[in-house]
C-alpha cells in the first residue's frame, strides 16, 4: 500500500531554515498531486503547499508564499518542503499528503494518504 514518511523537522530560531522530506512508496505517482499541511496546537489542520507530480506546478498558501518551496525528486520518490525565513507562527506538526489525481486541492478531505507528521518548532 501507499506509505508516506516525513522527516527533517526540528528546532530552529526565527529567520532560520529547515528542509522537510517526504519519502513515498507503494505506488506510481506520475498522475498524483502531493501536498504539505500543518497543524499548530489548538488549531485545525491547514494547507501549506502542493505540487503536481507530473508537471511540477505548485501552489502556496499566502502566509508562506515567497518563503517556502515545494519540490519533488523523481529518482528518489521524495517530496520536499524548503522553509526559509521561518517565523514562530510556523510552529506546527507538518504532514505530507497525497491524492491520486493531479488536480490540486487545499481540502484535507480530498487527500487519500497521510504521513505521521514531523514537528517544526521556531523560537523567537
Amino acid at each position: 500500500q501507499v506509505q508516506l514518511a516525513e522527516s527533517g523537522g526540528g528546532l530552529v530560531q526565527a529567520g532560520g531554515s529547515l528542509r522537510l522530506s517526504c519519502a513515498v512508496s507503494g505506488g506510481t505517482f506520475n498522475t498524483w498531486s502531493m501536498g504539505w499541511f500543518r497543524q499548530a496546537p489548538g488549531k485545525e489542520r491547514e494547507f501549506v503547499a502542493d505540487i503536481n507530480w507530473r508537471t511540477g506546478s505548485t501552489y502556496y498558501t499566502g502566509s508562506v508564499k515567497g518563503r517556502f518551496t515545494i519540490s519533488r525528486d523523481n529518482a528518489k520518490n521524495t517530496v520536499y518542503l524548503q522553509m526559509n525565513s521561518l517565523k514562530p507562527e510556523d510552529t506546527a506538526v507538518y504532514y505530507c499528503t497525497a491524492k491520486q489525481f493531479g488536480l490540486g486541492s487545499q481540502r484535507t478531505s480530498d487527500y487519500d494518504y497521510w504521513g505521521q507528521g514531523t514537528q517544526v518548532t521556531v523560537s523567537s
